[in-house]
């Protein structure tokens, strides 16, 4: 086996490695086989052993034994019955059912296959012997991690931690004033039309948010302006504070930056003594309403709003 480019690549390609060796000892227990005598294929053994043991048992009753999808398994009992290794029988305690069983020919095989495995046992101790770390036993423990949190999980988790070890919230300056005003104007124009408010609040953030009491945070991934978010008081009477101008730029979603912002402005809010959120956003906008709900808003009805495109109404009890 050239391990050359898994050197240089690394664990990335656990996954192409494992099926390298798979192949490798796959394809050698093909020969295996033929040394014994056994006509199977190696992908059938899980199957064969199964029905060896128990004398017969369905297609579901396999699959679950094996860890196999049923598909699998029944493809892999039409290649054997193919070769008049196993039969289908009527379920003695249920008449509706049929399982599957051995034919003579394959139970002959049966006595020559156990042989087989009392040296294969023997070849794969050996191999453990001669090697610093027990592949069996840590094949055992990846399955038993990889069934307490899936290896998409895993990743999910460390690419968040990435993310979020390359996201900083701050407060904003006249220096991202330009870069407010993109985000905003291309997340607005993607879906909707400026609005003549719009182009209020974004020719100037200072006047309209900052000096009237607001606060803008801004989102610096890996040093640049990713995501803002602002809130300034409410015009609502029962409300402390309205959630605007909540932007992140095309090339940076999807990576929780909005999450990290909302989360940080509702802190920022809670510090301040506020007791109620208030944000008007769009039915179409689904991944934004998802967030907002996981962040704890809810739905509310007939209030004015200055945006024609705002037909959602969201409240935020944090107090």
């Amino acid at each position: 086996m050239n391990t050359d480019f898994f050197d240089k690549t690394g664990r990335v390609a656990i996954g192409s490695r494992l099926r390298m060796l798979t192949d490798m000892i796959t394809n050698e227990m093909a020969d295996v086989y033929k040394l014994y005598g056994v006509n199977l294929k190696p992908k059938w053994f899980p199957v064969f052993r199964t029905l060896a043991d128990d004398g017969s048992a369905t297609i579901t009753e396999i699959a679950r034994r094996i860890g196999h999808s049923h598909p699998s398994v029944s493809n892999i009992v039409k290649e054997m019955a193919a070769r008049k290794i196993v039969r289908t029988v009527d379920d003695k305690t249920d008449g509706r059912r049929t399982k599957v069983a051995l034919t003579q020919r394959g139970q002959s095989m049966s006595a020559l296959l156990d042989e087989q495995c009392i040296d294969v046992a023997a070849a794969v101790d050996n191999i453990c012997r001669n090697t610093r770390n027990d592949l069996w036993r840590a094949i055992a423990e990846w399955e038993e991690l990889l069934n307490e949190k899936p290896m998409l999980q895993r990743v999910r988790d460390e690419r968040q931690r990435r993310i979020a070890s390359m996201t900083e919230i701050v407060d904003y300056t006249d220096e991202y004033q330009s870069a407010f005003k993109q985000l905003n104007e291309e997340w607005i124009t993607s879906r909707f039309v400026l609005e003549d408010i719009d182009k209020a609040i974004l020719s100037d953030p200072r006047g309209t948010i900052i000096d009237k009491g607001g606060h803008i945070l801004v989102a610096l991934y890996n040093g640049q302006p990713a995501g803002v978010v602002a809130m300034v008081p409410a015009k609502i009477s029962g409300y402390d504070f309205d959630i605007e101008k909540y932007a992140v730029g095309s090339q940076w979603q999807g990576r929780g930056i909005g999450t990290a912002m909302l989360t940080a402005l509702i802190e920022r809010a809670k510090s301040l003594g506020a007791k109620r959120l208030f944000l008007e956003t769009n039915s179409t906008l689904r991944a934004a309403i998802h967030v907002y709900k996981k962040l704890g808003f809810t739905q509310v009805f007939d209030f004015p709003t200055e945006y024609a495109r705002a037909d959602v109404l969201m409240e935020l009890v944090v107090g």
